[in-house]
């Protein structure tokens, strides 16, 4: 049975790279359903669109719940280590700036 259930992310300043080159995306839709071409009962599927210039192209992803599962996980921590990273940096940056001031 389809159900045809839909969610949508609104995403801000994305972009994606499709069969004509990169483009800007503006919604994800997410819905987990009969694959088109994922060899899967059911697939998690995520097409990258940008609603506001009609929709009209796409890049969508079919993944097993399995790996949409991993895919979450490693998304959260690429999302951790980058901040924390940044952070790091940030905050060397600041520091090299004030001791720079200090002996000026």
């Amino acid at each position: 049975m389809c159900s045809y259930i839909v969610m949508k992310a609104a995403l801000r300043d994305s972009s994606a790279k499709g069969p004509k080159g990169w483009m800007s995306v503006d919604t994800a839709n997410v819905y987990y359903d009969h694959p088109t071409h994922a060899p899967l009962d059911h697939a998690l599927g995520i097409d990258f669109i940008n609603e506001a210039a009609g929709g009209r192209e796409r890049v969508a992803v079919e993944l097993s719940a399995e790996s949409a599962r991993e895919l979450i996980k490693q998304i959260e921590a690429a999302l951790a280590n980058g901040e924390r990273e940044h952070a790091i940096a940030i905050a060397a940056n600041k520091a090299g700036a004030e001791a720079c001031e200090y002996l000026t």
